[in-house]
């Protein structure tokens, strides 16, 4: 049984892509030059489905859409800041203009790469990629829900952003019902009150919550693993609650929160949303990741506390 608590989502994908990619001649994966043992496994074993491009980000999006335009699967590995912004004029016209099947691995999202400053911070690739039509976003939360994605990707092939974040995480997958494409849910069935997240603060959304209880107050939570396109029956759980609050590792302006007031609006939802995400003045911050979640309430203290004057 593989110790997804011990892996890295990257690593969980790339591991369950290879065991595909032994079977699957047609499937390619091309590298940024960043080194994973899983990559080395890939490089080594399966070399002439490998490619090394090297820093090349723009160039490695244009290479794997003609790729792909001529049958393969083709799985794109880089850095989240400089995959998705450096390259967005050829993952506009190269991937979603042709509909390219290209499926973008992106690493460290938020501020995983907290200490190497705001050239390594990916805070707006969600704004930013999902301006882009006919692109599915995925998000997940843990390793094994990440090693999932690869099944999703093989069967439904179509221009795809993933963002993983770095480290290792506790597997709420476990835990939360995925029976609903897109979304899990950690249901409490009294609660009016709903947090919503997506990756690696779906952690603090479930840290919050336990907090939360101390002070009398129940939870729903739900996991928004796919951010591209929502799932319409969403508006089924938001429905049940009179409080939403999303927590994102993201600038304020074009995430997650913004996506969900979309959708509150769209549907016309009877609901109240606080959105929980970096403000405009500490975007661009240094420091360890604690350090700047502190700075922005993005820690479970600021964000528990603020919940409770709200619904008061």
């Amino acid at each position: 049984m593989t110790d997804y608590a011990n892996m890295q989502m990257r690593d969980a994908f790339i591991s369950e892509l290879f065991e595909q990619a032994k079977h699957d001649r047609d499937i390619i994966f091309i590298s940024n030059e960043y080194g994973a043992p899983s990559l080395d496994i890939f490089r080594e074993e399966l070399p002439e489905q490998f490619i090394n491009a090297g820093i090349s980000e723009q160039n490695i999006i244009s290479v794997a859409s003609g790729i792909a335009l001529e049958g393969k699967k083709v799985f794109v590995y880089s850095i989240a800041s400089f995959i998705s912004l450096r390259c967005f004029e050829q993952i506009k016209l190269d991937m979603c203009v042709h509909n390219a099947p290209v499926t973008i691995l992106a690493v460290g999202t938020g501020f995983a790469y907290s200490e190497d400053g705001p050239t390594h911070h990916a805070t707006e690739d969600i704004g930013v990629m999902r301006t882009l039509a006919s692109i599915e976003i995925c998000s997940p939360a843990d390793a094994k829900q990440s090693s999932r994605l690869v099944n999703i990707c093989l069967t439904k092939q179509q221009p795809r952003y993933i963002r993983f974040d770095k480290g290792k995480f506790s597997i709420l997958s476990e835990t939360f019902c995925y029976s609903n494409d897109g979304y899990g849910i950690l249901e409490n069935a009294d609660s009016e009150v709903l947090l919503l997240s997506t990756g690696f603060m779906t952690h603090r959304a479930v840290e919050v919550a336990q907090e939360l209880k101390t002070h009398g107050v129940g939870t729903t939570i739900v996991d928004l693993w796919k951010l591209k396109p929502l799932n319409p029956d969403l508006v089924e759980v938001i429905d049940k609650v009179k409080y939403i609050f999303t927590i994102e590792e993201h600038t304020v302006n074009a995430g997650l929160g913004s996506m969900i007031a979309e959708f509150v609006l769209d549907n016309n939802c009877k609901v109240r949303l606080k959105r929980f995400a970096i403000k405009d003045d500490l975007l661009y911050d240094y420091g360890v990741r604690n350090k700047i979640h502190e700075k922005s309430g993005l820690d479970a203290g600021s964000i528990v506390r603020s919940i409770i004057k709200h619904i008061e």
